[in-house]
C-alpha cells in the first residue's frame, strides 16, 4: 500500500466510523472510486481498532467506570452502579460476538464487500434512523440503561455486521427508540462498541501475526492516522447531537445509496 492509499482509507475510517453512515460500506467504496486495490479485511479491522483507541481516550471516565465495574463483578472492589452498566455492556456484546464469529469461520465476510448491498443497506437503515430520531424518546441517560435496552442494542449491534448498515447509525437507532437523548445515544453505542472491536481486533492481530511485514506496517500506519481522525470526528459528533437532529446523515445515506445503485 502507497502512504497516500493509508492515509485515505485513515480519513474515511476516522469520519465514517462515528458518523451513523456505515465506515465498512465507506471502505468498501475505495476501491471503486479509485484505482487502489482492495485493502481487505485485515486493514479494515486494524483501523477500526484506531478508532477503538479515540473511543477510549475521549470516553475514559466511562470506560474506567466500566473497568472498575468489571473488577467489582469478579469481587474486586465495590461499584454497583458500575458493575450494573459493566454486565449491561458485556450482554450487549454478545449477539455481534457470535454473529462474527460465525461469518469469519463460515468464510461469509468477504461475500458482503458488494456495492448493491452497500447502497440497499445505506438507504434502508437511513430511513429507520431518520424515523427513530424524528418520533423516538429524548429523556433517557447512558447510566439509565437496563437489560432489556443492552439486549436491544445489542441486537441491532449485529446487524451492523453487514456493510452499508452502520454499526453506530443501527445502534443509535435503536437506542432512539427506546427513549435515549441523541448524544446519549451516540454515548451507549460507542461505548457497546468497545468489546465488540477489541475481540475483532485481537482475531485480526492473530492474523496479522501470519502476515507479511509489509501488511503489518500497512495496518499500523493506517491505525494510527484513524486515531487522529476518529478523535477529532467524535468530539465534533457529540458537540452537534447535542443541540442538531440526524436528518443530515438520513438525507446522505439516501442520496450516496441511490447514487451507487445508479452508477454500478
Amino acid at each position: 500500500m502507497t502512504f497516500f492509499q493509508q492515509l485515505l482509507i485513515a480519513i474515511v475510517q476516522g469520519i465514517t466510523e462515528f458518523l451513523p453512515i456505515s465506515s465498512s460500506g465507506h471502505l468498501i467504496l475505495i476501491p471503486h472510486f479509485t484505482d487502489f486495490p482492495d485493502q481487505g479485511p485485515l486493514i479494515d479491522v486494524a483501523v477500526h481498532v484506531g478508532s477503538l483507541l479515540a473511543i477510549i481516550i475521549y470516553f475514559f471516565r466511562d470506560v474506567r467506570g466500566l473497568a472498575q465495574g468489571g473488577l467489582a463483578t469478579v469481587g474486586v472492589g465495590r461499584a454497583d452502579e458500575q458493575r450494573r452498566l459493566f454486565i449491561w455492556i458485556v450482554i450487549g456484546t454478545i449477539p455481534a460476538v457470535l454473529l462474527g464469529l460465525f461469518l469469519k469461520t463460515g468464510g461469509f465476510l468477504d461475500q458482503f464487500r458488494s456495492t448493491d448491498l452497500v447502497a440497499f443497506n445505506l438507504i434502508f437503515y437511513g430511513l429507520l434512523l431518520g424515523a427513530a430520531d424524528r418520533w423516538g424518546g429524548q429523556e433517557r441517560r447512558y447510566e439509565d440503561m437496563r437489560l432489556k435496552d443492552a439486549i436491544i442494542v445489542g441486537l441491532a449491534q449485529a446487524l451492523a455486521l453487514i456493510p452499508g448498515t452502520s454499526r453506530s447509525g443501527v445502534t443509535m437507532t435503536a437506542a432512539r427508540v427506546l427513549g435515549f437523548h441523541r448524544a446519549e445515544a451516540a454515548r451507549f453505542s460507542f461505548l457497546l462498541s468497545i468489546p465488540a472491536v477489541a475481540g475483532a481486533g485481537l482475531l485480526a492481530g492473530l492474523d496479522l501475526a501470519e502476515a507479511t511485514r509489509e501488511m503489518q506496517w500497512d495496518a499500523f500506519v493506517a491505525g494510527v492516522m484513524t486515531f487522529v481522525a476518529a478523535f477529532i470526528t467524535m468530539a465534533g459528533l457529540m458537540r452537534f447531537l447535542r443541540t442538531k437532529s440526524m436528518i443530515v446523515f438520513v438525507l446522505y445515506r439516501v442520496g450516496l445509496g441511490a447514487v451507487l445503485l445508479a452508477f454500478f
